[in-house]
């Protein structure tokens, strides 16, 4: 919704603050996306706000679908395409795995998205969109919201963070806090940056490898910002907000699925209770990389657990539709 713009409209239409948050109640409370339905507001003003404004930025394009996930492909106003996905979980609760950019330009060697490059930005507007939408496909606003879809949401900082307060706002969506979650692959300077926010939400950091000249080999952004430092700054996080991090762990086949890779890990976690690891089997994006069988998997995670590491195998819910994590890249985009 283009708040600003409609303010300004309602203004100089003589129209009282009421008038604006009626309509602003409708698409963040009600979840209505066509001023048609705003029934709050009269007809005459109705049908000259949406001759200028827009309440919903995203067109749908496509939606595959499985028994527990969903994956959504838009089209934004200047042509671009992005993903976003739907996971239903066991007990109930629905999580959306939003995109925040178009690309992304750290070109981790195991992400689809990272083979793209970096195309622009996403506005806030087109980030929230993609909750709504599944909200009202759902009709169901009590969401987990994940940013682990395309691009790096710390390289959108302002737009994520308006995205976050707008999905927060109790006048409006009203969603906790504590049930969205920022995953970065280590932009430091936005770690920092969210510590001084004040907002109760979750941070992810993706750590895939406990060696730094691994690390780096597979996620070039460890070049910039080194394990070590990335470390100090999670460590800093924990303490500035006393809440847990969680450090995902794309497991690759020979790469980091071994027993060097489970001894750099106990090395670098032991004794620290508010670190999580949730360990990811990798999808097969056509790439160089092959995933681990579950033994392994599994006898990699008891290992940890042995050492006091708090670990989770993380279920994989999109492989089937290109959806799981590493494989969030549409076949359609338009780079042009």
């Amino acid at each position: 919704m283009e708040i600003e713009k409609l303010k300004k409209i309602l203004e100089d239409k003589g129209q009282s603050n009421y008038r604006f948050s009626q309509i602003y109640q409708a698409v963040f409370c009600d979840l209505i996306f066509d001023f048609d339905k705003i029934t709050t507001i009269s007809k005459d003003l109705r049908e000259g706000l949406k001759k200028e404004v827009k309440l919903f930025s995203l067109k749908e394009e496509k939606i595959q679908t499985n028994k527990e996930v969903e994956k959504a492909l838009f089209k934004l106003h200047d042509g671009h395409l992005i993903e976003t996905v739907l996971m239903k979980h066991d007990y109930k609760r629905k999580t959306v795995c939003v995109s925040s950019q178009v690309g992304c330009a750290l070109g981790c060697k195991f992400c689809a998205t990272g083979k793209m490059g970096f195309i622009r930005n996403l506005d806030w507007q087109e980030i929230v969109d993609q909750v709504l939408f599944f909200a009202q496909r759902e009709n169901e606003k009590n969401l987990n919201i994940v940013f682990m879809g395309m691009g790096e949401p710390f390289l959108n900082y302002d737009n994520v963070l308006k995205a976050i307060r707008i999905l927060n706002d109790k006048n409006g969506f009203n969603l906790a806090a504590r049930s969205m979650s920022v995953s970065t692959a280590g932009i430091i300077p936005g770690i920092k940056k969210l510590q001084e926010e004040n907002l109760q939400i979750n941070l992810a950091i993706s750590l895939n490898s406990p060696d730094n000249k691994q690390r780096s080999e597979i996620m070039p952004v460890n070049i910039n910002y080194p394990l070590k430092d990335l470390m100090s700054a999670a460590k800093e996080y924990i303490v500035k907000t006393n809440r847990k991090v969680f450090l995902e762990y794309v497991m690759l086949k020979g790469i980091n699925d071994n027993q060097k890779s489970i001894d750099k890990l106990i090395k670098l976690l032991k004794h620290e209770p508010l670190f999580h690891l949730n360990l990811i089997r990798y999808n097969d994006i056509n790439s160089e990389f092959m995933s681990p069988d579950k033994k392994t998997v599994e006898e990699f995670k008891n290992q940890l657990e042995k050492n006091n590491i708090n670990a989770t195998i993380r279920h994989n819910f999109g492989d089937k539709i290109d959806a799981a994590c590493g494989q969030l890249s549409t076949k359609y985009v338009n780079t042009k």
